[in-house]
């Protein structure tokens, strides 16, 4: 029976509390809200606390919880009383609670927002970064409950959780009176603590990556008696690659491992005992549990429907992580679905990461571990590319075609369905990875938009990454991925990545066209190449696909067919040796020597790399038609050529001193990677592939300088807040409202967006009043849905001098176009003539907030000539932003045209992006046209719409995507 004190505890569960989080050593736990079905977990976990952390919660020696000490902790209403908990296999591993407090310190309710904290850790699992995660969320709460203050009382000795404190990043009051430290600290989030949560978020998720990519110990579940077989695949690819761990067989169908007997039955069947004790050598147990030693990582192959015992036994011996082959997820329909998100429940819960299911594998190609826990019959040679897919097949394509072309990796993953690690993992795991210049990825999906651009574009300024985007047109995912559904067109979703320095190319071709270019040679200084070969046809060739590609390619130098690999050698040390070039392509068609004979490629291979070395700042590359050889003579050791400067790979020459470059202390990669010349069987290729390099050390360069978000004085951003939370309270539909015109003109006014006044003018005589309040000349247009902002239809008659001028427009109108009622007209002032263009910013669900520009028109509009940029716009984006659209000369004077005020048009775009960026209930605004005259501009119609702000994966506390 309920008291009446346990019925007022009873709030409804917040079960948005719930998050799986990434801990500081790569493992995951749980966080939680705390209930009154936990007292038995909590007396437990207050068990394994030592005194001395006892001692330091409560300012005194607390052997024991009493009842009454159970019954507080765990009784909660949600609003001024919380707790979390941080839990790994269903226990408590810490808690944390808050109290909302008056002025004086004691138990007070809202208004009030002061709250007073307190953690306690188990001592296993201190040093792990389990109390600033529990900060983090436990501050998301308390802001959302209207607390904006946490005061917290330390012993001075309690060094560990004063610094979970000042380490934090919020701004920080600190005392100390009677014998305690009192520190008191804003929760509303600062540029710092955003900083040092990402900072935390980066090490944690990679460190979850990398001990995945290093186990000291693998275990293959579901390895068959018979050769063959997916888990005696990867065994074998593990012992043939080297693997320098301790290897485990497991199949439950092996004989009991106390009586020595050790049966040999496929995963599936379970056929056949037999006498021994090993399987190719490699240790056979029934079971993890049966293993003696540590397993760090866990690859299942077994039926899906025998998953979860296995999972739950490798969470019960403390199993680091786990690649599951096993198909049957989610890629099978809405049962595999369900089956998927309870593995990764299941998984998290104690504490494991998973790549899969339905997984390709893993590849190491470090010495320190060569590890091939994949599908893949050869480990790739050791290089400096790092590889990401989600298919596969297309990781078979890309593994394959790397090899063909000398190329080696540092690192492989072939995610499947990527349930749980995914391509921002991975790219978290690479941006500090001494062993990984170049990372490629083929994605099908991108399950976190936002975070993938935030990831992408800091890991871009040091390190090139080159994106193919799958299922980009069918706007349907992949059955096995669980991801919001983009609204936006792929397009602009490319745009979006190029703008975070993303490499986006439509081609596995030409994915691996451009990582050998990047990553054997330096980035082009600019777009300026020198094109030289012993074919003429083939230069000439070359030279139109560097026009086409906007290079500024230099005249074709024909060296004639009767060239040797001498001339090639004095003809590219020339070439590379001018100011005037950036980049080298060479091409070379076979050839006949004097005496008859073929000159062996091998030995063009050695002088190219003679003159390459002697200008290695440079990138050079080589196109071949019929030269057997020449590709892989190009891609062997530079050991067998002339000792030569290492040119830095897939970086610029000289890295501006604003950019982070990781690679200070990179020690040297071995002799066969240094130094690669990429050869391509067509010039196409080889000249898209330096294109690419082009544009993205061009975007390295103005990385470097990013621009800033400007504060502009007269915005009023509270009274904007303000007003937006009446319209959204009076409208009351949560899908949200479009604001009346004068709403709409309001709230832009506070953004100094200010639209000039349209009167409506239902019949003629309305008309002219309308246009003596406003003054001669006006403008007559409709504003129904099917004539808004079509002036070429004849909905627009602009320059009307006077009354009788006006009335005639009217009539000609209501004659072509219908009733007045069905047009809507409305009479505005003229403006200064300009170029009329459009300003958008909408809310995507998946992408975020975006900006986009273009001139207004059906020609704009019929060519998709619109530009976008992710929100918050610095100056430099705006610039950009104006400039990249393919109509931008009509803007800036084109055949004899007044320039306009382009300073103008981007003020406005910066205006618009912090209107949206400040306020998320801002989904949609729409300015058009705007007329840009050669001074100023005039905003002639705009529109607003507002709904409650959309969930923000990217912001508040770390988390990982929820299941």
């Amino acid at each position: 029976m309920q008291t009446p004190s346990d019925q007022q505890d009873r709030h409804d569960y917040p079960s948005h509390w719930e998050a799986d989080v990434v801990l500081r050593d790569g493992g995951t736990a749980r966080i939680r809200p705390i209930t009154a079905e936990d007292a038995d977990r909590l007396v437990s976990f207050y068990e394994q606390v030592s005194d001395e952390s006892k001692y330091y919660r409560f300012f005194a020696p607390y052997p024991r919880l009493s009842a009454k000490d159970v019954h507080r902790f765990t009784h909660h209403d949600q609003v001024d009383r919380v707790g979390l908990a941080a839990t790994v296999g269903g226990e408590f591993i810490a808690t944390v609670r808050y109290d909302r407090i008056d002025e004086r310190g004691m138990a007070a309710s809202a208004p009030a927002d002061e709250a007073e904290v307190a953690f306690l850790v188990q001592d296993a699992h201190q040093g792990r970064g389990v109390a600033s995660t529990l900060l983090e969320h436990i501050a998301a709460v308390a802001r959302e409950r209207g607390i904006r203050r946490f005061a917290a009382e330390v012993l001075p000795a309690n060094t560990k959780m004063i610094k979970v404190f000042t380490d934090a990043g919020y701004q920080q009051k600190r005392s100390f009176e009677d014998g305690v430290v009192r520190l008191e600290f804003d929760l509303e989030p600062t540029d710092r603590s955003l900083a040092v949560q990402r900072a935390r978020e980066q090490r944690a998720e990679g460190r979850s990556v990398q001990r995945l990519l290093t186990p000291g110990s693998v275990a293959v579940i579901g390895v068959g008696r018979a050769p063959g077989g997916v888990g005696r695949s990867v065994l074998n690819n593990l012992q043939e690659s080297g693997y320098t761990g301790r290897l485990y067989a497991v199949n439950s169908a092996f004989g009991d491992s106390a009586s020595g007997e050790r049966g040999f039955g496929d995963s599936a069947s379970g056929e056949g005992v037999q006498k021994r004790a090993d399987i190719d050598g490699v240790p056979a147990h029934r079971s993890v549990a049966d293993i003696e030693e540590p397993v760090d990582l866990a690859v299942i192959s077994v039926p899906a429907d025998r998953v979860p015992q296995v999972v739950a036994e490798c969470g019960e011996h403390g199993v680091r992580g786990l690649v599951v082959l096993s198909a049957g997820y989610g890629e099978s329909g809405v049962e595999g679905r369900e089956r998927q998100r309870e593995l990764v429940r299941q998984a998290r819960s104690h504490g494991m990461r998973i790549i899969g299911p339905n997984a390709f594998g893993v590849i190491n190609t470090s010495p320190e571990t060569r590890l091939n826990a994949s599908l893949a019959p050869q480990s790739p040679a050791r290089g400096r590319i790092g590889l990401f897919t989600q298919s596969g097949a297309i990781g078979i394509a890309l593994l394959s075609g790397l090899h063909r072309r000398g190329a080696g990796l540092s690192t492989f993953v072939g995610s499947g369905n990527r349930a749980d690690v995914s391509g921002n993992d991975l790219l978290q795991y690479w941006f500090e990875d001494p062993d990984t210049d170049v990372t490629l990825m083929y994605l099908e999906t991108i399950g976190n938009p936002r975070k993938f651009t935030r990831l992408a574009r800091r890991s871009a300024t040091t390190k090139p990454l080159v994106v193919v985007q799958g299922a980009r047109h069918s706007g349907i995912a992949p059955t096995g991925h669980a991801v919001q559904a983009t609204r936006l067109p792929h397009a602009t979703v490319s745009a979006l990545l190029r703008q975070a320095g993303v490499i986006r190319v439509d081609t596995v071709t030409e994915m691996v066209d451009a990582g050998l270019l990047l990553a054997g040679q330096p980035l082009p200084s600019g777009p300026r190449v020198a094109i030289l070969g012993n074919s003429e046809s083939l230069g000439l060739l070359t030279y139109d696909a560097c026009v086409a590609d906007g290079l500024r390619p230099q005249r074709p130098r024909d060296l004639t067919t009767g060239a040797t690999p001498a001339d090639f050698r004095t003809a590219l040390a020339e070439a590379l040796s001018d100011d005037g070039c950036d980049a080298v392509i060479v091409n070379a068609i076979p050839w006949v020597g004097e005496d008859g004979a073929t000159t062996d490629p091998e030995t063009l291979a050695t002088e190219l790399r003679a003159a390459a070395a002697g200008c290695p700042a440079k990138p050079v590359a080589v196109v071949h038609v019929e030269l057997g050889g020449l590709a892989e003579a190009l891609a062997a050791a530079t050991s067998t050529g002339p000792d030569a400067p290492t040119p830095p790979t897939g970086r610029e020459p000289e890295t501006p001193a604003s950019v982070e470059s990781p690679s200070a202390e990179t020690p040297e990669p071995p002799a066969s990677d240094q130094y690669r010349i990429p050869a391509y069987p067509a010039a196409e290729r080889a000249v898209r592939a330096l294109s690419e390099a082009v544009k993205y050390a061009q975007w390295r360069r103005e990385a470097a300088e990013p621009g800033r978000v400007h504060e502009y004085d007269d915005i009023d951003e509270n009274g904007a807040a303000g007003r937006i939370g009446e319209l959204l309270a009076a409208d009351g539909d949560p899908r949200g409202l479009t604001l009346a015109p004068a709403d709409a003109h309001e709230l832009l006014g506070r953004y100094g967006i200010h639209v000039r006044q349209a009167l409506a003018a239902p019949d003629p005589d309305a008309a002219a009043e309308a246009a003596r309040t406003l003054g001669y000349p006006v403008a007559l247009k409709t504003t129904a849905p099917h004539l808004r902002h079509r002036a070429d239809l004849g909905g627009v008659r602009l320059d009307l001098a006077d009354e009788e001028q006006l009335r005639r427009a009217y009539q000609e109108l209501t004659d072509a176009f219908g009733k007045a009622a069905e047009l809507r007209p409305v009479v505005q002032g003229m403006v200064p003539r300009g170029v009329d263009t459009v300003v958008r910013a909408v809310i995507d669900p998946a992408a975020g907030a975006v900006l986009s520009f273009g001139l207004a028109g059906a020609a704009s509009e019929l060519l998709g000539d619109t530009a976008h940029r992710l929100v918050p716009v610095t100056d430099r984006e705006a610039g950009s932003l104006v400039r990249s659209i393919r109509t931008a000369p009509l803007l800036f004077g084109w055949r004899g045209s007044a320039p306009v005020d382009t300073p103008a048009l981007e003020e406005l775009l910066q205006r618009v992006s912090r209107l949206v960026d400040d306020h998320p209930e801002v989904v949609g605004v729409s300015l058009e046209p705007v007329v840009v005259a050669q001074r100023g501009l005039s905003v002639l119609d705009a529109s607003v719409r507002l709904a409650p702000p959309p969930a923000r994966d990217d912001l508040g506390p770390r988390t990982l995507p929820g299941y």
